[in-house]
This record gives structure tokens, sequence and C-alpha cells, in this order.
């Protein structure tokens, strides 16, 4: 459908007013972001930004979802289904650490502490979960090639990871049991931990090459995971 110039017109406002509003978030933080400001930069009056994003919460989505959306296109672009699954996931988790260092006011946003009175709506699900959903594609096919070491089941243990992340963790195989997914959940939860401890500052004074330490880090979680090289 061709679209006219009135809505060609809307759709460029509004990408200014979320690229205006992504660099106050590098000045203020997301907690202060305020869209009479993004007004003010822009030059508009407030009752005009309000006419394309109706609220602050309307436009933190906004950020929320290019900032996912961006981080899962980093993850896809490191993923090479080349190599071993051990050495796919610690490029995914490398391409996921690049996006951070050079985005960290967005890896704040999407990491760090909750902006008060804001609450993600559903539509941040399906974004949120593309880069996981890249990890889940390693883990996927590493089962399905028969390179991911299995465990023996523990008797009585209940299942931790819910049924809707399944299609997410490489989907169904008999290799991917619960505890197959829970070392995945554990794994790529602590590669973003590892991202976040270094960008908020953490490992100042802890560790002496943080690109060498990354990159062994996250290669003893795919051990966990049991995906072979």
């Amino acid at each position: 459908m061709v679209s006219t110039a009135r809505e060609r017109a809307r759709e460029a406002l509004t990408a200014d007013i979320v690229a205006t509003a992504r660099g106050q978030l590098a000045e203020v933080g997301a907690a202060a972001l305020s869209l009479r400001a993004v007004a003010r930069e822009l030059g508009l009056a407030s009752s005009a930004v309000y006419r394309y994003v109706p609220s602050r919460d309307d436009l933190l989505t906004r950020l929320l979802v290019a900032a996912y959306e961006s981080l899962g296109a980093a993850a896809e672009d490191a993923d090479d289904a080349a190599l071993a699954p051990r050495e796919r996931w610690v490029a995914v988790c490398r391409g996921v650490r690049t996006w951070g260092l050079a985005h960290p006011h967005e890896w704040a946003l999407l990491y760090g502490s909750p902006v008060p009175g804001y609450a993600a709506p559903q539509d941040t699900v399906v974004a949120a979960g593309r880069s996981a959903a890249v990890f889940g594609g390693v883990l996927g096919d590493a089962a399905r090639t028969g390179r991911l070491a299995g465990r023996p089941p523990v008797p009585g243990r209940a299942d931790l990871v819910g049924p809707a992340v399944v299609p997410v963790l490489g989907g169904e195989h008999p290799a991917l049991d619960d505890d197959a997914r829970s070392r995945a959940v554990l794994a790529w939860s602590s590669a973003l931990g590892l991202v976040s401890f270094e960008l908020f500052g953490q490992l100042v004074g802890v560790v002496t090459d943080r690109d060498a330490f990354f990159a062994e880090q996250v290669g003893r979680l795919a051990d966990v995971v049991g995906l072979q090289g």
C-alpha cells in the first residue's frame, strides 16, 4: 500500500521524537524522560508532540521496543551457523556485549533499574525475546545435530521453565528437557549479567583484561549448557 504524504510526514516526525528522546535518555536517564522536554528540543508545542506520542509511557515503550530490536539484530548478525555450537554461542554473546558497550544508555533502559511508575506492556514481549531466540536457535541446532551434551534426569525434579518459552529455547526435542532449558536460561541471564557488571562499573579493579575475561566466562557458560565445540 502506497503511503500518503501525510502518513510519511507523521512517520518522520514520530521518528524524530523517538530519536530526540533517545538523546535525552543519555543525558537525564529514563526516569527523568519528559515529552515536554522533547517538544522543546524539537521546537514544537507540547500539544503537537502529544498528537504523535500520547504519553511518557508510550514513549518509553517505543524506546524499549527499538532497543530490544536493535539488540536482537546485533545478536542475529553475530550468529554464524557454520561454527560449532560452543563457538557459535560465544560469538553471539560477544555480539551482544559489543552492542551493549556501544549503547550503554539503551542497555540500562533494558536491564537497569525499573522506571518508577512504568510497567512494560505486552507490546514489548516479542521484541524482548528476539536476542534470546538467537541463543535458542543455537541450542536447538546443537540438540538436533547431536552436539548438546545431556545429563542424567534427576528423579522427582519438577519442571522449572514455563511452556511459553519452549519455542524460543530451541523448540521440542528429546535432548531439550527442562533441565537443559533451565541451564540455558541460567547461561543467557549470566551472559547479560556479565555485560551489566561491566557497563555499570562493577568490574573496575576486578579484572585486568575485560575482553579476555568475558570470552572465557561465556565459554564456561556454554559448557554449563552442554554446547559442544
